[in-house]
């Protein structure tokens, strides 16, 4: 039979192993933007302005919207790509029972904004009107 003391033990042992050997991995994106100062949104989620860093959880495709006054927007998107400690089981030891902290930080290119122009009086006016009556129910009136 054990002695209640070794029970306590052995458990106490568990919970500081368990706190040791346990580790995690950090995933982060860097943004920037030529100019600097785009408002970021990741998967429509508004992150930041240029040059931003955020953090992510899983691998794969995002999209990405970079907007700024006076420059058109760009849309495009990005495959975070998995290292190779990553795949199954690999994983289970990386972020388990490694004892420190992965970091694992995706730097993308810079994204060059191209300037916008202005927009023609007579098309700001149509589309205007359009909406409008889009927003209110109605058809567009015809020229």
């Amino acid at each position: 039979m054990i002695h209640a003391s070794a029970k306590l033990l052995v458990g106490l042992l568990f919970v500081v192993a368990t706190v040791l050997f346990t580790g995690c991995v950090e995933r982060s994106l860097k943004i920037s933007s030529d100019p600097q100062g785009a408002r970021v949104f990741v998967n429509d989620k508004e992150i930041g302005v240029t040059p931003v860093k955020t953090n992510f959880l899983w691998y794969g495709e995002y999209d990405l919207i970079l907007r700024r006054e006076g420059f058109k927007t760009l849309k495009t998107s990005y495959l975070a790509k998995a290292p190779w400690y990553q795949y199954p089981p690999i994983d289970l030891i990386a972020e388990c029972l490694i004892a420190t902290t992965i970091k694992d930080e995706h730097v993308l290119p810079t994204y060059q904004l191209e300037p916008a122009a202005p927009p023609v009086l007579e098309e700001a006016v149509k589309r205007a009107v359009d909406l409008r009556s889009e927003a209110v129910g109605q058809a567009p009136p015809t020229e």
